[in-house]
């Protein structure tokens, strides 16, 4: 089961927006945090006037982002005592739907996708090393141990709270904002949950190594490792691209 998020990853998932399309941007945060499985079904938001204070914003602009996320099903709002507004988490989507978001796009689409991932996310494993401390290692542990056990769309999301808690261990603010926002624009399709080779025991293996290579402050090999990972994912979608578009 994936662990709440740390101080940091909870930071950039909080943190103050700019001037524009301030309800839109709130809704699009929340909804991202939701449906990547960063906050947890059942899992109680802060109030209203403390998300405003969180986000920058106006305690009418978080009630307008929480209405739109009723209307999605992504929240629901309990009155009274021990009342609230809670997580409600989406139902898993089918894998013809992840297949016919695969189907779409370009081998030029998914060769971006994967530099821009690897960038980040390789500079962040690479700072962690540096950076991390004794509980930001000891998170990194677990997320790895949630691989070993999850299968499904569950591993797709245990792999998104992996590399956002390697972002936030690299203790860079502005690099845990862009793995956030690649997890929202684009994690869903990096880490489709289908047409994965490796099983729970060998992906776990793989996540295990990029923590001992923090651990141990190796940052070129910690960075040299998630690039690898990050490449292989991207060959496995590219090839099953080709299946599918195939007369």
């Amino acid at each position: 089961m994936v662990k709440r998020m740390s101080r940091g990853a909870r930071a950039a998932l909080f943190a103050p927006l700019d001037q524009t399309g301030r309800v839109e941007a709130v809704t699009r945060r929340l909804v991202d945090a939701v449906t990547l499985g960063l906050l947890a079904d059942a899992e109680q938001l802060p109030s209203e006037t403390e998300l405003a204070a969180q986000f920058g914003v106006s305690t009418v602009t978080v009630r307008e982002a929480l209405v739109a996320l009723r209307q999605l099903g992504l929240v629901e709002t309990r009155r009274g005592r021990g009342g609230g507004s809670f997580v409600r988490a989406p139902a898993d989507s089918p894998a013809a739907s992840w297949r016919e978001r695969l189907r779409a796009v370009s081998l030029t689409d998914l060769r971006d996708v994967g530099d821009h991932y690897t960038a980040v996310a390789g500079s962040a494993a690479r700072l962690a090393a540096e950076r991390s401390s004794a509980e930001d290692l000891a998170r990194l542990e677990l997320a790895a141990e949630d691989i070993r056990t999850a299968t499904g769309p569950a591993a797709s999301r245990a792999e998104r709270h992996f590399h956002l808690e390697v972002a936030a261990a690299a203790q860079s603010p502005r690099l845990t904002h862009q793995e956030l926002q690649l997890q929202g624009e684009q994690g869903g399709l990096l880490w489709l949950p289908i047409g994965h080779p490796e099983d729970p025991e060998v992906a776990h293996t793989v996540h295990r190594a990029i923590v001992t290579a923090i651990a141990s402050r190796d940052g070129e090999l910690a960075r040299k490792l998630t690039e690898e990972h990050i490449l292989d994912a991207i060959d496995r979608l590219a090839a099953l691209h080709l299946e599918l578009i195939a007369p």
